[in-house]
């Protein structure tokens, strides 16, 4: 079997953003030369998601508009976490959003449904993040 690693990085010039991942995860399952297998996608921070959605940009306003009002940002105050950083709302959108996706490979490509992408959503940004790609198979 075989394995192989990846990561991406992101550093986003907002606090809140979505990212179609999609082609560079594809790019990963190229490079790892598996045809059959597994491919997990992991955001490696608790203020950030990986998900699995369709690619429109009212569906992402919707999340955001959504996000914000189950995890108000603001008033700070409100959240027992928050003292050191002000993200404990942060915490909980990648909570809700998810922190990773597994998708099959088959016959060397992602065995997506119609229209699903992979996304990273960032709900604490302005610094540097990453995300694991994993993938094994044959």
């Amino acid at each position: 079997m075989k394995s192989y690693r990846k990561e991406l990085f992101f550093n986003t010039p907002t606090r809140r953003a979505f990212i179609n991942i999609t082609p560079q995860v594809e790019e990963a399952v190229l490079q790892s030369g598996v045809n059959e297998g597994f491919c997990l996608v992991n955001a490696m921070h608790i203020t950030a998601s990986v998900f699995i959605n369709d690619d429109e940009q009212g569906l992402h306003s919707d999340f955001d508009a959504w996000l914000e009002r189950l995890a108000p940002e603001k008033p700070y105050s409100q959240y027992h976490h928050n003292g050191f950083e002000d993200n404990a709302d942060a915490h909980l959108k990648r909570q809700i959003m998810g922190r990773e996706v597994v998708v099959a490979i088959t016959n060397g490509k992602l065995d997506f449904g119609p229209w699903e992408q992979i996304f990273y959503g960032e709900f604490d940004g302005k610094r540097k993040k990453r995300v694991l790609i994993k993938i094994i198979g044959e």
